[in-house]
């Protein structure tokens, strides 16, 4: 495990074990995200045996999200430290743990600290390292690869959704929770098959420079190997620098202004994502819809979502919209938003089953866009680390967006203006990083005329036009260093 931390200096396989990554982190989206998704599906549950409003039941599902997230640094430092298998096996431990125990909860209170905050480590310490492992695997072939893990997401949407509504109606909600432990228990097989890439060592090769491309899989400049090297000879009792110096290293990324406008839009983005799969079960309900068909809003919504992650996977890896990546993502979370905009509008099973059509798409889209976007612009050496800080960013919003919202609902008595603050929420992120997307794209252009005219395109089979993570804007620490 030790020697399957370091950067081995060659392309990504783009298949073979490759895909077993997928299968993996495949099973670890629907053992995460799905069943989040299913914890609205006990809303009306909780509320009806604890007797508890719309905002302080609202708050079980925001911690569970806001844990995910918050703790989302904590499974890349496992996950870069010991091992993603590691992580992975320990997050299902932890999370299978928290589901049994809410099975025998006696207050909100009892929910909120194992549903909530036991099983959201859980999921943390899983979700972020699966979804890096992917990256490290794929390159050619990468918006396809996580379209095809990020599914899990709508699969198991589709699957757990009917199922868990079956669950409560024959064994209450209490044996539904421990049941659903007993499922999240597989994230230990999950983590099980996430194999570290074993390659020739970073000092066994004798070839030229290694490339620093969006691939990541270059190897570290000559003026770190010398600071390294400076640390080891300076240092040898101290590792304390050591572990400060690698730590810097990681997360070098946050000084790139780019990244910065990226955290910005997810911030708006995590504000509004969360409102719909929260309250369109207890919207459909309020509107007259039965519970078998407001749950089967839930199942379309994932199987559309699952068509979504899939089919932009396989489009944006197509050679004429590669370099258009962020724009595809800008497209979809915008789209999201208009989706939200008009729900209020809707007020019978037929009206909403667009909205579920919809929303799932655009929903799934964006989703399996985020890793790649985000590797594009930091590198897939530094992805892990990213990952963690862009899910981390998600924590906040996900903690206080669903509250806002049953507060909005109980203090107006509609859903009205909860599905307009989730609709403005997403437009604004689509709008940051449009904004940006037109700075940017100036700017680099100028750049790659003026300074990139020696580039050989044949040592770069995997480069994007659009996102080069040159040494320079992904290492600013080491440009500090050499200055």
């Amino acid at each position: 495990m030790a020697q399957g931390k370091k950067r081995p200096a060659v392309p990504p396989p783009d298949g073979g074990w490759g895909w077993m990554i997928v299968a993996g982190c495949f099973l670890v989206t629907v053992c995460t995200r799905a069943v989040t998704r299913c914890i609205s599906i006990f809303f009306v549950e909780f509320q009806m045996h604890f007797g508890a409003d719309y905002s302080g039941t609202a708050w079980i599902h925001s911690l569970v999200d806001c844990t995910t997230m918050l703790c989302a640094p904590l499974g890349s430092f496992i996950g870069n430290r010991l091992s993603c298998r590691i992580a992975v096996i320990l997050g299902g431990f932890l999370s299978s743990i928290g589901l049994v125990l809410s099975s025998f909860a006696t207050s909100l209170e009892y929910l909120y600290l194992t549903l909530g905050v036991l099983t959201g480590i859980g999921f943390a310490l899983c979700y972020t390292p699966a979804i890096a492992m992917v990256g490290s695997y794929f390159c050619e072939r990468k918006a396809l690869a996580y379209g095809i893990a990020m599914s899990g997401s709508g699969i198991g949407t589709f699957i757990l959704a009917p199922a868990v509504q079956i669950l409560i109606e024959h064994y209450s909600w209490r044996g539904a929770l421990l049941i659903l432990g007993g499922v999240v228990a597989n994230l230990c097989v999950c983590g099980a098959l996430l194999r570290p890439i074993t390659l020739k060592e970073e000092e066994e090769a004798h070839g030229p420079d290694p490339l620093d491309t969006e691939c990541g899989y270059g190897v570290k400049a000559p003026v770190v190997s010398m600071l390294e090297e400076s640390l080891a000879i300076n240092n040898n009792n101290n590792s304390h620098a050591c572990f400060c110096f690698q730590s810097m290293q990681e997360y070098c990324f946050l000084l790139m202004p780019d990244f910065l406008m990226l955290a910005v839009s997810f911030l708006f983005l995590a504000s509004g994502c969360s409102l719909p799969f929260v309250y369109l079960v207890p919207y459909a309900l309020d509107m007259g819809v039965s519970h078998h068909q407001a749950t089967f809003l839930m199942s379309i919504l994932g199987v559309i979502d699952i068509v979504g992650n899939i089919t932009f996977g396989w489009l944006v890896d197509r050679r004429c919209l590669k370099k258009y990546r962020n724009v595809c993502y800008m497209i979809a979370v915008g789209m999201e938003g208009v989706c939200c905009l008009f729900i209020p509008l809707l007020r019978t099973f037929a009206l909403l089953v667009p909205f579920s059509v919809f929303y799932g798409y655009f929903d799934g889209a964006y989703v399996a866009l985020i890793p790649v976007v985000t590797s594009d612009i930091v590198g897939t050496h530094n992805l892990s680390s990213a990952l963690g800080i862009v899910y981390f960013l998600h924590a906040i919003p996900y903690l206080l967006s669903p509250p806002i919202g049953g507060w909005l609902v109980d203090t107006t008595g509609t859903y009205t203006a909860t599905f307009f603050l989730s609709g403005f929420a997403l437009i604004s992120s689509s709008l940051v990083i449009s904004t940006v997307t037109g700075i940017r794209h100036c700017r680099r252009t100028q750049k790659y005329r003026n300074k990139n005219k020696n580039t050989d395109p044949k040592q770069e089979p995997c480069r994007s036009d659009f996102y080069t993570a040159s040494s320079k804007d992904v290492n600013p620490l080491v440009n500090t260093a050499n200055s």
